[in-house]
């Protein structure tokens, strides 16, 4: 089977960039399967049910969150209601959404998990004992795992892969917006990458108007960030797993 991940959706012209090329772009390689990071979506950072909406009719399966999942109140409902939408796990007991969901595709069982980083990002409930919890709750119930890992440190992604290589199909980051090259198949048969990258005007600064970010940083002056404009691309990877065993066979590291 052939999972295809895409990196944070940054504005606008990412959600607009998918609705026109999603499907396309799982036809022309085969995808079965697509899990999408939508965090960035929306104007002002963040995702409304509408973005989300047009992400999954788009040809997302599952869209996946972060530190910024929850800035739009909009959405704290479809986060509860709907299976499709997911945060990140480690978030407190009573937070909106849930931080996993388990799938269909092709006759198997997919089950697709997110969590947060805690290394300088907020200290949040330990990733590794959140996804270890999950994998004891649902043992027996899917066929292939993924597991979205939204962290700033890349040490502790790669941690978190090679920690659970053998027991989840892929592991990719999310969060940085630069698209690692270190894509690889752990030994245990855990697919891997440290970050997806993005989906959005890639004419910028992770998303974001140059000129503001030199700005912010050559001042340290507060500035109100815009999304940049001009042509759009999807960073990611795309996993082969093979189903009799749940392993990953390929993992390669894509552009479009």
């Amino acid at each position: 089977m052939k999972i295809l991940a895409l990196g944070d959706v940054v504005s606008p012209a990412g959600v607009a960039y998918l609705t026109e090329n999603l499907w396309r772009i799982r036809r022309e390689n085969g995808v079965d399967f697509t899990v999408v990071n939508g965090e960035n979506a929306s104007v002002g950072n963040g995702l409304d049910p509408e973005s989300a909406n047009s992400i999954l009719q788009a040809g997302a399966d599952v869209i996946t969150g972060g530190n910024h999942i929850f800035k739009k109140n909009s959405l704290h409902r479809m986060l509860d209601e709907c299976d499709k939408v997911i945060r990140p796990a480690n978030y407190p007991a009573g937070t909106p959404g849930c931080g996993y969901t388990i799938t269909c595709a092709d006759g198997y069982r997919i089950l697709v998990m997110n969590v947060m980083g805690v290394i300088y990002c907020e200290p949040l409930y330990c990733p590794f004992e959140t996804v270890e919890a999950i994998l004891r709750r649902e043992e027996g119930k899917y066929d292939i795992s993924l597991l979205d890992v939204h962290a700033e440190a890349t040490s502790e992604k790669m941690a978190l892969g090679r920690y659970f290589d053998g027991r989840i199909s892929a592991v990719f980051g999310t969060h940085t917006h630069v698209q690692t090259a270190d894509e690889q198949i752990f030994p245990g048969g855990t697919g891997y990458i440290t970050d997806l990258g993005f989906t959005g005007p890639h004419d910028s600064i992770l998303g974001v108007k140059s000129e503001i970010i030199t700005e912010k940083l050559r001042t340290h002056l507060p500035k109100r960030f815009e999304f940049a404009e001009g042509d759009v691309a999807a960073t990611g990877a795309l996993f082969d797993i093979d189903l009799s065993s749940g392993r990953c066979v390929s993992a390669q590291r894509i552009k479009f």
